[in-house]
């Protein structure tokens, strides 16, 4: 009977030695599990055919069983003592740089049954390395060609634009404009031509993003529920944050009017390195109740009083009678009380519920940690369960945004359909728009994280003198291949870490059009230099990283 030790090796060996993505292996372990084949020694046993029907690719089947016949005999060849440093990875152990096994391995340790993960494990295993060392990034060049670099920018800026966005999302959106822009340039080089599948209709329908100024197709990943390090508040022990569902309040008791007593529906308390947040609405039909409407969730809950901010937007419709002389658009307002962007962020949120005659309040208890991105993202969470909370009492609909998305890859749509054409271009048969989900191309994470870890070298070093005599000339050095795949991961961890600095500068004092604007620009600034026209198509070049730097806020000369 096969272990979980089994399973385990068995995905490092189609991740590590195969080079598969980690979605693709758990794929084709579920697949050899149906027909009983659940170790190396069980598949380097079976016979072809019977791994053949499994995987259903010959060519794959054959390599993978030649892949488990090697790994049995070398272990048969081998002393029986462990090597050192080795043993049994346990889930939840580390791994060191001393470790025999891949860091490519390390979303083993994620893994909760045979092929599936969650959410938070399918996140771990996609994390991407950052250093952020000032000193350590100014003395980084690192050598690439442009395409992965548009990719790090939009990965990184996601973080910040649209913070609900899990790390395998940003991964499929920056991948989608990636891939567009490599297009739209392949067609100015004359290098390809004709409509893009975009442009053909095979993105109509899909709702669209715009990311570094280039409008995506993308998917919902309806159900997908991604919350990050946060954790729900204790009911019980987190009465002053506000977690019960509902509580009561009377506005008469500090309204000198009579008013009927007023009923607040609470989120949750979300909290994340220490800091909580708790957000509460309520129906609203004059702009003057909302005075007495806080005083009196003040006085019935003191504890709001300790909190470092008290933030609140409502949304008013416009009066049955309203003409020309009085306002006819919805009355909208807001309040950060020194919590930078949350008064617009309720109200976008509000909106984006269709939630009219509410008043939100969200209350924050900092914790001594900032937060970056991630807070926007945990206050939108808040918000969104408190406004669904009092649709749900009122029997209203609900409908918001934030949903996690795929990047579209509209182009690999087409292509499973050659020769057909879609939307009036070119010649052909004319087709419906492929916008069902079942078969639907996405850009994947996995795909686009390799891509990344590979794409960032070293510079070359410039050629030897000629002239200068044997005996002082510098031997090349040969650097093995584990040396360059570091190489390269450390230079994307500086690189990250570089544009972590950039974005934090200017995330506090730009809106998030703004933000996507000038993120493109920062881009264009740092490129690396390469030929013009199609000699310069994949060209690689240097990149300073203390140019990113130079960029941030107040850097600037």
């Amino acid at each position: 009977m096969a272990t979980q030790q089994d399973l385990q090796d068995l995905i490092r060996l189609m991740t590590v030695t195969r080079k598969m993505p980690m979605l693709q292996a758990m794929t084709s372990i579920k697949a050899l599990q149906a027909v009983d084949l659940r170790s190396i020694k069980q598949i380097s046993e079976a016979s072809l055919s019977t791994v053949q029907e499994a995987l259903k690719d010959d060519k794959v089947a054959r390599a993978l069983q030649n892949a488990c016949k090697a790994v049995i005999r070398r272990n048969a060849t081998q002393s029986s003592s462990p090597p050192s440093g080795g043993g049994v990875l346990k889930r939840g152990s580390s791994i060191s740089s001393t470790s025999p096994v891949s860091k490519r391995a390390k979303s083993d340790v994620f893994m909760t049954g045979p092929v599936e993960m969650t959410p938070q494990e399918l996140e771990a295993s996609l994390e991407l390395p950052i250093c952020t060392d000032e000193d350590t990034i100014k003395k980084t060049v690192i050598e690439t060609n442009r395409a992965p670099l548009v990719l790090a920018f939009a990965v990184e800026m996601l973080r910040y634009t649209m913070p609900e966005q899990p790390l395998s999302s940003r991964l499929s959106l920056g991948q989608a404009v990636v891939s567009a822009n490599s297009r739209s340039k392949a067609v100015s080089l004359g290098l390809d031509k004709g409509p893009s599948a975009d442009q053909e209709g095979y993105g109509e329908g899909q709702p669209r993003v715009k990311v570094m100024g280039r409008e995506v197709a993308v998917l919902k990943r309806s159900g997908y529920e991604w919350k990050g390090e946060e954790r729900s508040g204790d009911e019980k022990k987190d009465r002053a944050g506000g977690s019960q569902a509902t509580s009561a309040t009377t506005a008469s008791t500090l309204d000198p009017a009579p008013t009927p007593t007023a009923t607040w529906s609470t989120s949750p308390p979300i909290i994340m390195k220490d800091s909580k947040f708790v957000a509460r609405a309520i129906h609203l039909t004059s702009p003057s109740q909302r005075k007495y409407l806080m005083e009196s969730l003040m006085h019935n809950h003191p504890e709001l009083k300790s909190a470092t901010h008290n933030a609140w937007a409502f949304r008013l419709k416009p009066p049955e009678n309203a003409n020309w002389l009085t306002q006819r658009t919805m009355r909208e307002e807001s309040f950060d009380d020194g919590e930078t962007g949350c008064g617009d962020l309720m109200l976008k949120v509000m909106r984006e519920a269709g939630a009219v005659d509410t008043l939100v309040v969200l209350t924050r208890w900092f914790g001594g940690a900032m937060l970056g991105p991630d807070r926007w993202r945990l206050m939108r969470n808040a918000v969104t369960s408190a406004l669904g909370e009092r649709m749900r009492k009122t029997g209203g609909s609900i409908s918001l945004g934030g949903e996690a998305l795929w990047g579209l890859d509209l182009e690999a749509m087409r292509k499973a359909q050659p020769g057909t054409t879609v939307g009036g271009y070119g010649s052909g048969k004319q087709l419906q728009p492929l916008t069902h989900v079942v078969g639907m191309h996405i850009h994947r994470p996995e795909a686009a994280r390799s891509y990344l870890l590979r794409s960032f070298g070293k510079p070359s070093p410039p050629p030897a003198d000629e002239t200068a005599t044997s005996p002082s000339k510098k031997k090349a050095v040969h650097k093995t291949a584990k040396v360059l795949e570091a190489e390269r991961e450390e230079n994307l961890g500086l690189l990250l870490g570089a544009l972590r600095l950039l974005f934090d500068s200017w995330a506090d004092h730009l809106d998030v059009a703004e933000l996507d604007r000038r993120t493109w620009a920062w881009y264009c600034a740092i490129r690396p230099e390469v030929d013009s026209g199609p000699n310069g198509w994949g060209g690689k070049g240097s990149v300073k990283l203390v140019d990113l730097l130079k960029l941030r806020r107040g850097d600037q000369s």
